[in-house]
């Protein structure tokens, strides 16, 4: 008898096929919430569940006694019970590694963006206002040789770390990590305590995990720190800024601009001073978000639940004391 998986989200008809030959699957559709009642019965036989934005809570956890895995379509799992799934044996599952040189790429279009004011300018273009040569009112401000300063240095940081270094002759400083020596080899990079580095880094970005430890790790203190030339970048979680005291800096010229693809609410709230700011670049929330790294991403969550499934040891498994 098959073991039974339910399927919420976006998989190819490829990947739907793989899991069907093995297993009985059900899809639901992306606008259909877990705790459904119509999904209980559904719920109460699933081996597996796979998907992005999953909604799982303890309650949903006692209706699931045949659980063994969940594979959620993403490198973050912050809103995930992992200690409640640990302590029923039940195997999570995340996507990282797959989607690392896409969101680098969306960190540095950010800086690039917001140094050049390109969204800012491209609007004014657009609304006629090009009548002559721009004036240094409407000046950027330089990428190359500039200092770039990397508040978290795991796979991500480190990527974006080495467009800077690389391609633009950037110094590279980070902290909130442990010591990278052929980083820093490699790149020049310099290992500084968090306020040395706001203190003196032309461009923050960010890209720690959202934990305990790191939520609003940026504040008013932090920006206060910062240069007034100085440019955040934010590609990690919206919560681990306070945007309250981010808009602040920003309002009052604590800070130069700022490039968002993460908020403390998302959508973005349609009142928030953020959108009416024009020196915000805000995203929404498209780090990984290309066709190529999401097949690749929703491939890594199949290749998991199948595997945890079928007896074996996950790829990329995030509560490891499980499967021992």
């Amino acid at each position: 008898m098959k073991k039974r998986l339910v399927v919420q989200g976006r998989l190819s008809d490829a990947q739907l096929a793989t899991l069907n030959d093995l297993f009985d699957v059900s899809v639901l559709p992306k606008t259909t919430a877990l705790n459904d009642p119509d999904n209980h019965a559904l719920l109460a036989e699933a081996h597996g569940i796979i998907g992005s934005g999953l909604a799982i809570t303890p309650q949903l956890l006692d209706a699931t006694p045949n659980l063994e895995v969940v594979a959620t379509i993403s490198v973050g799992y912050d809103n995930l019970p992992v200690e409640e799934l640990t302590k029923r044996g039940i195997m999570l599952c995340n996507t990282p590694d797959v989607l690392t040189e896409t969101t680098a790429d969306t960190g540095f279009t950010l800086i690039m963006a917001t140094a050049r004011r390109v969204v800012e300018l491209a609007e004014w273009v657009k609304a006629g206002k090009w009548q002559a040569s721009i004036g240094p009112a409407l000046f950027g401000s330089d990428v190359h040789g500039k200092t770039l300063g990397m508040i978290g240095f795991g796979r991500i940081g480190q990527a974006v770390a080495r467009r800077g270094a690389l391609g633009f002759g950037m110094q590279v400083r980070y902290s909130n990590a442990s010591p990278k020596p052929a980083l820093e080899q490699e790149l020049g990079a310099v290992r500084c305590e968090l306020d040395e580095l706001l203190a003196t880094s032309d461009f923050v970005c960010v890209t720690v995990p959202l934990t305990a430890d790191t939520e609003r790790l940026i504040g008013a203190q932090q920006f206060a720190l910062m240069q007034p030339s100085a440019i955040f970048i934010n590609i990690a979680r919206g919560k681990v800024v306070d945007e309250s005291a981010l808009i602040n800096a920003l309002e009052n010229g604590v800070i130069q601009a700022a490039g968002l693809d993460v908020f403390e609410q998302e959508p973005l709230p349609a009142a928030s001073p953020l959108l009416n700011m024009p020196n915000v670049v805000a995203l929404p929330h498209i780090g990984s978000a290309t066709h190529e790294t999401r097949d690749a991403m929703a491939q890594r969550a199949v290749d998991n639940v199948r595997l945890a499934l079928q007896g074996e040891k996950p790829i990329s498994l995030v509560n490891e004391e499980v499967n021992q």
